[in-house]
This record gives C-alpha cells, sequence and structure tokens, in this order.
C-alpha cells in the first residue's frame, strides 16, 4: 500500500494539475480534446486527489443532483498505480464528504472495468449506460447510503 494523502485541491496550481490528470486518463487516449474533462456541475463540487511524492496520482469528484442524491464522477488513477487501492480511498473519502452534506444515496456511471471496484464498495449496477467514444462501455450504479455509512 502507498502512503497517499488524500486532499482537496486549494490553489490556481493544485487544480490545474488535477484537471490534467482528469483529462490525460479519461480524455486524452480517445483524442478528446482539453476542455471535455470538465462540465457545468464542477463549482460547488467536492474535487478530491491523491498525493503520492508530491505528484498527483487520482482524483475525483462529487457532487449533488438534488438535496439526497449524489453522484460521483471523473475518477481516474495513473495506470502505473491501479488496483493498489487508491481509488477505493478516494471514493471513501468523497462518499464521507457527501454524507456530512446530506446525501442518502449516491449514484455513478461506472466504466466496465471498474464495476467490480464499485462492486466491492456496496455499489450495485441498475441499468446501462452509453458507450462512451464507441468503446468504452458504462453501467449506472447506486449505493444507498445507511447511518454509520
Amino acid at each position: 500500500m502507498y502512503n497517499i494523502k488524500i486532499v482537496e485541491p486549494r490553489s490556481t496550481k493544485e487544480f490545474e494539475s488535477y484537471y490534467n490528470l482528469r483529462w490525460k486518463i479519461l480524455r486524452k487516449p480517445w483524442n478528446q480534446p482539453l476542455g471535455t474533462e470538465k462540465d457545468d456541475k464542477e463549482r460547488g463540487a467536492i474535487h478530491l486527489m491523491a498525493i503520492l511524492t508530491n505528484k498527483i496520482v487520482g482524483c475525483g469528484r462529487g457532487h449533488f443532483n438534488s438535496i439526497s442524491q449524489a453522484q460521483i464522477r471523473y475518477m481516474a488513477v495513473a495506470e502505473s498505480i491501479r488496483n493498489s487501492g487508491i481509488g477505493t480511498q478516494i471514493l471513501k473519502e468523497l462518499e464521507k464528504h457527501l454524507i456530512a452534506e446530506g446525501a442518502k444515496e449516491i449514484i455513478l456511471k461506472a466504466r466496465e472495468k471498474a464495476v467490480p471496484l464499485y462492486e466491492r464498495q456496496g455499489y450495485k449496477v441498475y441499468k446501462d449506460g452509453d458507450v462512451l467514444f464507441g468503446e468504452i462501455s458504462h453501467f449506472w450504479m447506486i449505493k444507498f447510503l445507511k447511518k454509520g455509512d
């Protein structure tokens, strides 16, 4: 297990690194332009990044769709350290923040390869999603929260 710190980006430089990682992992391999790693929910969202020896190696974002339903998006971990528990650490920290703000359920749209990660954390597939960039199957997943989660 790596000695990772999960923190919120604060400075302009930290946010630039955060968004750059999102783009490099989630958009660049499919020739998507800079800017496609952001959407209209960035403001007011919870942004977290995983730091390893002063370098950002993972990220995730949570926002609210309604007073009780939150959504997690843009989860990404550097390929060189995937399957090391960093994604789970980011996910759990996002959940803590969302629960503290009143979330009763969390939804997300997982890439097919990531479904097992979310299932291990209590999420269930509830419907098929789209196929992004013509090749990445997605699945809508949900987790109903109980007190103490």
